[in-house]
């Protein structure tokens, strides 16, 4: 998807990110921005031990 994007491009970005939230804004969008993504990892996992556990009920089951 970013194959393409380049240092100029970066640069653009960064500016105009600069430009639309300010210096003093950047740290705490950043923050906010790694929370949500601390929490959709958690939840991901909380999905994933939810469907190991279920397979491993019907294994057990299967065994029966």
């Amino acid at each position: 998807m970013f194959e393409n994007v380049g240092f100029g491009e970066l640069l653009i970005i960064m500016v105009v990110i600069l430009i639309l939230f300010g210096g003093k804004k950047i740290p705490e969008v950043a923050q906010s921005f790694g929370k949500g993504i601390r929490e959709f990892k958690k939840g991901l996992n909380g999905v994933q031990d939810e469907l190991k556990k279920t397979i491993d009920e019907v294994k057990d089951e299967e065994k029966k």
